[in-house]
């Protein structure tokens, strides 16, 4: 057994998946949930979805804030089409009561992977967020 794991997972990970019902978009990246962890139970948790960071909705910048909506709008329809998720590789978050997952709708279709490919969200792997920056505005070369 590897250092650091449980039976073959590591510490604080439970590999899933675990059947879960969307109550709620939070936000770009982070939806409330109805896991069903074990038969006849049912508990409502903040789930982060892994791998992406969205930008917030109280952003400073009004372009971030814009984006933010965008997010959010996306996961919510995703979510409407497609109430039924699994969760897996679950771990605890940095903030209290929320954890983080790997999501994939009933469907088959991974919510984080269709934010990326919207332009949406940026790859994060957990570590320090860059400040709340507005993007660059590229001004056209005219010859």
């Amino acid at each position: 057994m590897a250092a650091g794991s449980v039976c073959g997972r590591e510490q604080g990970v439970v590999a899933g998946p675990v059947e879960a019902q969307v109550i709620r978009v939070i936000d770009g990246d982070t939806m409330l949930v109805e896991a069903r962890p074990w038969p006849q139970q049912r508990i409502e948790v903040y789930v982060r979805l892994r791998g992406i960071d969205t930008p917030e909705l109280r952003a400073h910048c009004e372009q971030s804030r814009k984006t933010a909506l965008q997010a959010k709008k996306l996961l919510a329809e995703l979510a409407a089409e497609n109430p039924t998720l699994w969760l897996r590789d679950i771990s605890g978050d940095k903030y209290f009561g929320r954890i983080v997952a790997n999501v994939t709708f009933e469907s088959g279709l991974n919510p984080a992977e269709a934010l990326l490919f919207a332009g949406y969200a940026k790859a994060y792997d957990g570590g320090r967020k860059d400040e709340d920056e507005c993007p660059m505005v590229k001004e056209a070369a005219f010859p």
